[in-house]
């Protein structure tokens, strides 16, 4: 339970401490006591949830149907958070839609590969918790809002071969959505990371064979799927939502129907402690500061600090930056930090919910399938593979920082050739469609007509690239990779070409002209905050209970440890520690 970091402090620490203390200074020294008795009382509740995420609005939604008042402050001008710009997996294992849909699940399995994927990282009262919770969880939410949800067939588990694993997954996602159900407060759902196609309907299940649509007989037909819901959707006159946007707008739903309050544009400043309990909130509402009250407990669901610089240079190595994430912007850190202010542990604040990211104009993108598709592989500075590409991603950043802590494969390079381009999607850009200028000028991405040429481009070794593609091409051919095993994991075939024999995620390189993207750390959001127990109940150094805070999803620290069990690792224990939340606030726990 304690702290992330121990033994002497850095001089980086020290710094980052001063800077905090400061910080807290400043902020608390005029709302603690009597001070912030005088600030403008703005309300009431039972309950104030910090934050309208998935983990947040799950609170608000669960307080409210337990009988709880209830109010939502959120930061931005939006709702939904980093879930509304997600593809919205959710891995929750034994929940009802897999069991409907005849997943062979059983809670002694999910039990087993929980335990074997997250190790001693985390309490098993809290691994335990959520198994025991996120199945109930997901039938409250579709009895208390129109969402409802799909199996993410095929899309295995990270580590299927682990004890539990399950190849063919247990993650699940929202189902399509009509945006009208909000009316006006649509106009305030958090954008997408990525933009659906124009006119197009799209699951996060059809991406994999949208990439293969120009070589796959299914890929046309999903593509051709999707074009059909659209203009189905388009002549009934609807707004349809998929993924994250069908995630946060039917949590919304559930608390308008509620009638739960959700403040825009109101950042927490500070939390709000009496005798040791944490009984409100202080907030910025139209630009004035003011106390909202708590009766039974503040939830602090607002997030991680992915877009804190000097936060994520106190505890994170390096090289870091706020500009490789594709989290919500206004994810700084402040829930992670008023709770420290009110004695809270904090752990994993290290790790994040990693992934490989081009670093591309404008947003950098998250890269999935572009780095497991058979054609391309990953080198370092050296010039050579370091790692299996089609790997979770987590564990690939994991080994970016790694293999040589003292000079990590940062960047790394993506490289594949014009048959890869003539055959698959990359990010948006159709095959064969030449890729968009600011990408070469930028520096993320590099094309020459030999492999000399490309290795002088990215400033590596020409012999040592030119010797790792004829080492990866020959082990291509035969459909075995002997030195990072790419393809022995029934995962690493998700994003792959299953016309590609005989490993669907091996092909060679041998079409000029070659390309080189740029590969740096990014991430979904980071991953660690305030220390919870299995009831959600935000802990000191010591275990003990901080009396009336808890805290879900990014601002506290994952049930997940420092691993990642699969797709919709991140929002599946949000959604289910929000709503532990809010039943312990209510009593029912």
């Amino acid at each position: 339970m304690a702290a992330t970091r121990t033994g002497s402090p850095t001089r980086r620490q020290v710094l980052g401490t001063a800077a905090g203390a400061g910080l807290a200074l400043a902020v608390t020294g005029p709302q603690q006591g009597a001070s912030a008795a005088d600030l403008p009382l703005l309300g009431t509740y039972d309950v104030v949830v910090i934050g309208a995420g998935a983990a947040g609005m799950t609170a608000a939604l669960t307080a409210a149907k337990q009988g709880l008042s209830c109010v939502v402050v959120e930061k931005a001008a939006t709702f939904g958070g980093s879930a509304a710009r997600s593809g919205a997996g959710i891995w929750i294992p034994n929940n009802p839609v897999l069991l409907a849909a005849g997943v062979p699940d059983t809670p002694a399995k999910a039990a087993a590969y929980l335990a074997a994927v997250v190790g001693s990282d985390v309490p098993a009262s809290r691994q335990q918790a959520f198994l025991a919770h996120g199945p109930a969880m997901i039938s409250f939410v579709m009895a208390n809002s129109p969402l409802r949800f799909r199996w993410m067939e095929g899309y295995s588990d990270y580590y299927p071969e682990l004890p539990g694993g399950l190849p063919g997954g247990r993650s699940i996602e929202p189902d399509q959505l009509d945006g009208n159900v909000l009316g006006a407060e649509l106009a305030r759902l958090n954008p997408p990371y990525l933009q659906v196609p124009a006119g197009m309907v799209v699951f996060s299940a059809d991406y994999k064979w949208l990439a293969l649509a120009a070589v796959s007989v299914k890929g046309a037909a999903v593509a051709a799927e999707c074009l059909a819901r659209g203009t189905k959707a388009a002549l009934l006159g609807q707004k349809p939502l998929t993924m994250g946007q069908s995630l946060a707008a039917g949590l919304r739903k559930g608390l308008l129907d509620a009638q739960v309050p959700l403040w825009l544009d109101t950042p927490l400043t500070d939390l709000y402690t009496e005798s040791g309990a944490v009984t409100g909130a202080v907030v910025t509402r139209d630009g004035s500061p003011g106390l909202v009250r708590a009766r039974r407990g503040v939830v602090v669901g607002s997030g991680g600090f992915e877009h804190n610089a000097a936060m994520r240079a106190q505890y994170q190595r390096q090289p870091i930056g706020t500009e490789w994430t594709v989290g919500a912007r206004e994810n700084t850190g402040d829930g992670i930090r008023a709770g420290e202010r009110a004695g809270a542990a904090l752990g994993l604040m290290d790790d994040a919910w990693w992934g490989p990211a081009i670093p591309l104009p404008g947003q950098p993108y998250f890269c999935l399938a572009e780095r497991t598709l058979p054609g391309g592989l990953v080198v370092n500075a050296a010039g050579r593979r370091f790692v299996n590409e089609a790997a979770p991603y987590s564990d690939v950043v994991h080994t970016m920082y790694d293999r040589d802590p003292t000079d990590p494969d940062i960047p790394a390079w993506l490289i594949v050739d014009q048959n890869y381009r003539n055959r698959y999607l990359f990010r948006d850009v159709a095959p064969a469609f030449v890729l968009p200028d600011d990408w070469y000028g930028s520096g993320a991405v590099h094309k020459a007509w030999s492999w000399d040429a490309l290795a002088s481009a990215i400033g590596i070794p020409a012999g040592a690239l030119r010797a790792t593609v004829d080492r990866f091409n020959s082990q291509a051919l035969n459909g075995k990779d002997t030195d990072f095993q790419r393809g022995d994991s029934a995962y690493d075939h998700y994003y792959t070409d299953p016309v590609v024999l005989p490993n669907s995620c091996l092909a060679p390189l041998w079409l000029p002209p070659y390309y080189a993207f740029r590969i740096v750390p990014g991430d979904l959001g980071t991953k660690g905050g305030l220390v919870t127990d299995a009831r959600a109940r935000v802990l000191r150094a010591d275990g003990s209970v901080i009396p009336g805070l808890y805290a879900a999803g990014n601002a506290s620290s994952a049930v997940m440890g420092h691993s990642y069990a699969g797709a919709g690792s991140t929002i599946g224990p949000a959604m289910t520690f929000g709503y532990v939340a809010a039943l312990d606030l209510a009593g029912r726990l």
